[in-house]
């Protein structure tokens, strides 16, 4: 391998664009996601996530220029799905197949399936082989679903709300799993999700969408120590606007400010300060004042 290739970003778009009809649902978005990372895509209903996804796993059309795994999506999609894996929902196996069924059915389709380590992984679990999806747990269908996607030797991982309808039980057990037993260095994951505080710590670095716009790209380390919240003490609110909040709000009877890159001990003359989970910033970052 050729240091240009260990460099090459395993995602590069380049003023990614998507219409449907008159409506853009991506606009000029631009970013690089390198080997080795965990990205989560955060955004609301119809911010464009999906259509995001689609164009990486040329499930879509688009305009301007994207590279994945160094193959154009829209024209290479047969090679690059033989290095890639797609899971938009861990419940919705196929529920007429038998559990050896399923596991027939990805041996066939995906070139990169190990059977004899979904065996491996498989017989550490009480998952039958001889039952149909339909009669299985919950808690089962996710041990089944992890051991096919732990399974397939994918470069990359793109996973579009994988737990919904599953409680927090299995959603921690699927999350702790693919940390554990699937991710390494090699490997990219990207992950969109509602449930953003029960994957922020297992992301790398995070991407927030809005209308279709990228308006955050950020390492998860560095993107934690530029927010901060103030419970701003009784009779300093002035001298706490002085500072540019970007959102305002109450606390148990007491204003709070939330900051974006202001000095932690300025702040804390202000107040008790605290740093903010990724879903407090963002929401700070999309309905913030200064959007």
């Amino acid at each position: 391998m050729t240091d240009s290739e260990v460099k090459a970003p395993v995602i590069r778009a380049r003023n990614l664009s998507k219409r449907f009809g008159k409506f853009r649902a991506l606009k000029g978005v631009s970013f690089d996601i390198p080997l080795g990372r965990i990205v989560g895509v955060i955004g609301a209903n119809g911010a464009g996530k999906t259509t995001l996804l689609n164009a990486v796993l040329g499930l879509s059309s688009y305009e301007g220029e994207l590279s994945v795994l160094g193959f154009n999506p829209a024209r290479q999609r047969s090679a690059l799905m033989k290095n890639a894996c797609f899971i938009s929902d861990v419940a919705t196996l196929p529920k007429w197949m038998k559990v050896s069924e399923v596991l027939d059915y990805v041996d066939a389709v995906h070139p990169r399936f190990s059977r004899n380590k979904a065996m491996e992984f498989l017989n550490r679990t009480k998952v039958p082989l001889d039952k149909k999806v339909r009669a299985l747990s919950k808690g089962m269908i996710v041990q089944l679903h992890l051991a096919i996607v732990m399974s397939i030797d994918a470069k990359l991982l793109v996973l579009d709300e994988p737990t919904l309808g599953l409680d927090i039980i299995f959603r921690k057990q699927f999350y702790q799993s693919l940390l554990e037993e699937y991710f390494d260095e090699e490997r990219t994951v990207i992950i969109t999700t509602h449930q953003v505080g029960e994957i922020e710590h297992i992301l790398t670095d995070v991407m927030f969408i809005k209308d279709g716009e990228l308006v955050l790209e950020a390492n998860m380390e560095e993107l934690t120590q530029q927010f901060i919240e103030v419970m701003v003490e009784p009779g300093k609110e002035d001298d706490a606007r002085t500072f540019s909040p970007i959102m305002t709000g109450t606390t148990f009877g007491k204003s709070t400010f939330v900051y974006k890159n202001v000095d932690r001990e300025k702040l804390s003359r202000l107040g008790e300060t605290r740093r903010l989970g990724l879903a407090d910033i963002f929401v700070a970052t999309m309905t913030g004042e200064g959007q």
